[in-house]
């Protein structure tokens, strides 16, 4: 996350600062472009002089139609891959460092005659202050009084926020009703505070999933870095996606469901008036009540498809929802099981048709809007 580098120390001991790679933004962005014409789009933890965000934006400002964009950002670093120095364009001295700034856009052209745009013709934009390039009179907190003027002024959200912040952030984005594309752990799905937003379709998951990301340096302790032949620090993630309140086409395709519902393959929970579904490809297509699936369900909800009930790590959002009592537990150590379970905790549980005792993991639950109607049984 570019800039704001003041969001907390937790944000810098947590290593939270990631940079998102030019080539993801600009396979899900993609989706949206509709949503951009005439409009004004702020990337509120973004360094314009680092920010891939603010990069694509800016050398596509004209062919998205937009009417602003503005980032607020620490001046510290130079243009990813160019070199160019926010002091070379101001002209300043060493003092100007770590010093937070706004950048506003208003037009881009060809400065320089080369015949294309690029990141030389914005730097002389601000030189000649065609476009605004000017400090902040805080510390570009994305909650701070001017910051949240700025995010006032916009239409569209775009950017990577702090993850240690992202109930803050989002939180903030729906006080002030903005459209916004941001990225965040998958696992915010399950978050007290996200959860009944995703569940009341006020947000939802974007179109891709980003697997790599920029690093100022080598994460201690981290596996799945790596370095590139230019130097560029990659760490690899499984569990990071968009969010969204922008409608796309995606969100309305419908799963393809192949599965049909029988008693062996579908266990019912002890516990709750649902049944286990433990792949999300293996939702049946002929069933009326509720099921349980994989929090990953959210990558391909739609919801003209399917309605969202609750989620197990959230009891209170599953009315009916009891602990999972000590006849499951007597049996399930019994049969061998181990670890720290007890009948007053939560949780969806079942007995396999060979009787065996099972918890399923997290689960949402969930009902087919349109379930087809079940097969007559062959006699």
């Amino acid at each position: 996350m570019a800039g704001n580098r003041n969001l907390g120390v937790a944000k810098v001991d947590q290593n939270d600062e990631f940079y998102t790679q030019l080539t993801d933004i600009e396979k899900e962005l993609r989706h949206y472009r509709k949503h951009f014409r005439g409009k004004t789009v702020l990337c509120n933890c973004d360094d314009p002089f680092e920010s891939n965000f603010f990069k694509y934006f800016v050398l596509n400002f004209n062919r998205l139609g937009l009417k602003k964009l503005i980032a607020t950002c620490y001046a510290t670093s130079p243009i990813m891959y160019q070199q160019l120095s926010l002091f070379d364009v101001l002209g300043g001295d060493d003092e100007q460092h770590n010093k937070p700034y706004k950048a506003v856009v208003t037009k881009v052209y060809d400065v320089t005659g080369d015949g294309g745009v690029d990141m030389f013709d914005v730097a002389e934009l601000f030189k000649t202050h065609e476009n605004e390039l000017v400090e902040l009179e805080g510390d570009g907190d994305f909650r701070s009084e001017e910051c949240l003027a700025l995010l006032d002024e916009a239409d569209i959200v775009v950017t990577n926020p702090p993850f240690s912040l992202f109930r803050d952030y989002v939180a903030v984005l729906m006080e002030h009703e903005k459209y916004f594309i941001i990225i965040g752990n998958q696992n915010a799905v399950s978050y007290r505070e996200i959860f009944p937003l995703l569940k009341d379709n006020r947000i939802w998951l974007g179109a891709t999933a980003p697997k790599e990301f920029i690093v100022p340096k080598a994460i201690d302790g981290r596996k799945n870095t790596y370095q590139r032949e230019d130097g560029t620090i990659i760490a690899k993630f499984g569990n990071v996606c968009w969010f969204t309140n922008l409608d796309i086409k995606k969100r309305h395709e419908d799963m393809i469901l192949v599965k049909r519902y029988n008693n062996d393959c579908y266990p019912t929970y002890s516990n709750y008036d649902a049944i286990e579904v433990s792949k999300v490809s293996d939702i049946p297509s002929d069933f009326a009540g509720l099921m349980g699936v994989p929090l990953s369900f959210f990558n391909t909800y739609n919801p003209d498809q399917f309605e969202i009930i609750g989620m197990t790590n959230l009891p209170e959002s599953l009315p009916g929802l009891t602990p999972i009592g000590k006849e499951w537990c007597d049996k399930y150590f019994a049969q061998g099981g181990t670890g720290h379970v007890s009948a007053n905790m939560w949780g969806l549980v079942f007995y396999t048709s060979g009787g065996l005792a099972k918890r399923s993991y997290a689960r949402v639950l969930i009902r087919n809007k349109h379930p087809e109607q079940p097969k007559e049984v062959q006699q």
